[in-house]
């Protein structure tokens, strides 16, 4: 593999693939930090952000792309990085023993445009999103939380209860999905990575009930409520991000704070597990509490009171994944790891 210094003449590229990524051994740690450097960033106005937009092929409701476009800049003085993801949500992809959501990731110069890198996002995505889930969770759900609820057994879904559990000194960890197979494969991919004792429910209902941590992840083709209202207890942590609704329409009048990761991401595109909250106005400038990035730069108080129950709705930001493609580009350069495509 070509380090960069090795290159002489014209403009080049590095593409970074899935098994490149994996042998720069990202840490959680590194991870976390990154994306909460992010959110952080998002909260001081040090970024440009614009909401997603999707491309629903005529395909049969297979599934849709989202397109992901922002820019990131530094605390100091520097330029920053510009970024462009794009990934597939597809549901059945398993029937093929593809990921659900398969990403790619483009990196700028924000400078002159020249195009940096060109990596496998399908990691990216599930990491990122695992870790937005653990930053939510250290400055809004309770310290002492002892029990997490999962629903669903996606990509993300792995990031978010390893890092969950790194955080906190749980007893138990709850999970369920739709198909039986694909929860019991769950559970043993957990059992590999965690002492904390892992069961298997048949409902969500069960991974619910008396969670301190309850986080819906589910892959619905149709609006069903796996997250009931009635499961959400004093003090507990709730963070629905499915595609497709899957909580009730009065989830929120229980909620003492409800946080989004950006209002207008909230507002963006048909889907999303708080759509229907937006579109009756149940979710307004009105009854929103405030955007995550407010409470890490603190700008807002996240959780005051043991027995708050908050709402953290994550629908995934450009900015997250662009500061993780720039901490696995910087190991990359350091390491020389990557293939050097001519660009120009």
């Amino acid at each position: 593999m070509e380090r960069d210094q090795e290159l002489t003449g014209g403009l080049w590229i590095r593409f970074l693939s899935a098994p490149d990524i994996d042998a720069l051994g990202l840490s959680s740690a590194e991870i976390v930090d990154a994306v909460e450097d992010a959110v952080l960033a998002h909260g001081e106005g040090r970024v440009v952000f614009e909401p997603r937009v999707h491309l629903v092929p005529d395909n049969g409701g297979a599934g849709h792309f989202n397109v992901l476009r922002g820019h990131l800049l530094p605390p100091d003085a520097g330029q920053g990085l510009s970024g462009i993801k794009v990934v597939g949500d597809f549901v059945d992809n398993y029937l093929r023993g593809l990921p659900s959501e398969l990403g790619l990731l483009t990196l700028y110069d924000p400078g002159t445009g020249i195009p940096l890198s060109i990596m496998d996002a399908t990691m990216i995505t599930a990491c990122r999103t695992g870790a937005m889930t653990a930053v939510g969770a250290k400055y809004l759900a309770r310290p002492d939380s002892r029990v997490l609820g999962h629903v669903g057994a996606r990509g993300t879904a792995f990031w978010n209860v390893v890092l969950l559990d790194e955080m906190f000194d749980l007893d138990e960890i709850r999970v369920t999905s739709r198909r039986p197979e694909s929860r019991e494969g769950f559970a043993r991919r957990l059992a590999e990575v965690t002492d904390t004792p892992v069961r298997v429910t048949p409902t969500a209902d069960e991974a619910f009930d008396g969670a301190d941590i309850l986080v819906e992840a589910s892959r619905l083709t149709r609006p069903q409520p796996l997250l009931r209202t009635k499961a959400v207890g004093p003090g507990a942590f709730v963070v629905p991000y499915g595609t497709v609704s899957a909580v009730e329409l009065d989830l929120l009048d229980v909620m003492d704070k409800v946080v989004v990761d950006d209002w207008r991401e909230a507002q963006s595109g048909r889907f999303g597990a708080l759509r229907p909250h937006v579109d009756s106005g149940r979710l307004s400038p009105q009854t929103l509490y405030a955007e995550l990035g407010q409470i890490v730069a603190g700008r807002r108080p996240g959780r005051e009171r043991p027995d708050e129950r908050i709402l953290l709705w994550h629908r995934g930001l450009s900015i997250l994944d662009i500061a993780v493609g720039s901490l696995i580009l910087g190991k990359a350069q350091d390491a020389g790891v990557g293939t050097m495509l001519r660009y120009r």
